[in-house]
């Protein structure tokens, strides 16, 4: 399918505001595509998109019944035609008083199921709400885990850590599932990337990554772009590190 005004493809994509998911609205915008964009704020007056107040859902991820509502007002918007992509890159991951790590000690009940919430449940449950319109176009979906779900890290807390590792297995359970529909689920995993909310420390981290530097927003937006697009077609169920080789 072109990217022609008749057949313009469509991605959904949580977590769009900063950092990978910025990046990924500008990769995919400027291939043509439409991008709906999820978050729990609504569409700030102040941003330059054109589509943006037109094509953004006010959804909290980590809110049940409000998931379930953004789920029915991404289908409206849709209006029961086809979804090419949806990428669940939306994460929290709490931090203490003092910026500090929360390990499996001190992460409270509470941050565990929120964590959970955002991080595990809601990708798989829009993936589930969006199904219908996914099959008709044979689409996509990107899974964003993180390097941190395959080891400790030094900054990222045990909740996020845990739920990243349970969102990787979750890809390959959802690629063997939605495959015979003709959806592809795969995942990718980064590392340390250059963005706004780097944790204090991570420039120690560089002489650890074989290619000696942290990556950029818009080399991982290329990654989900091309697992999203026909130079994937026959790749379901993978996981792919874009860490500079930071996970070898």
């Amino acid at each position: 399918m072109s990217d022609t005004a008749n057949s313009k493809k469509t991605i959904v994509l949580t977590g769009a505001s900063r950092g990978i998911g910025h990046a990924t609205v500008k990769r995919f915008s400027s291939a043509g595509w439409r991008v709906i964009t999820c978050s729990r704020h609504a569409f700030s007056e102040h941003c330059p998109w054109e589509a943006g107040p037109e094509d953004h859902v006010q959804i909290d991820l980590g809110d049940p019944e409000g998931r379930s509502e953004g789920i029915r007002e991404i289908k409206k918007r849709l209006g029961g035609g086809p979804l090419n992509a949806l990428v669940n890159n939306a994460g929290v991951s709490p931090k203490g008083e003092n910026g500090e790590r929360l390990n499996t000690q001190n992460t409270t009940e509470e941050d565990w199921k929120h964590v959970f919430e955002v991080n595990f449940f809601a990708p798989i449950l829009l993936a589930r709400g969006l199904h219908d319109e996914l099959a008709i176009a044979r689409g996509a979906i990107v899974n964003v885990t993180s390097i941190a779900g395959g080891r400790v890290h030094p900054f990222a807390g045990s909740a996020y850590a845990t739920s990243k590792a349970a969102l990787a297995s979750l890809t390959r359970e959802m690629a063997a599932d939605f495959g015979p529909d003709g959806i592809r689920v795969n995942a990718i995993a980064p590392g340390e990337i250059d963005t706004s909310i780097l944790s204090p420390g991570t420039e120690d981290l560089i002489e650890d990554i074989p290619m000696r530097r942290l990556g950029k927003p818009e080399e991982v937006a290329k990654t989900i772009y091309y697992l999203c697009t026909e130079m994937s077609d026959y790749v379901t169920g993978a996981e792919i590190h874009v860490n500079g080789g930071q996970h070898v």
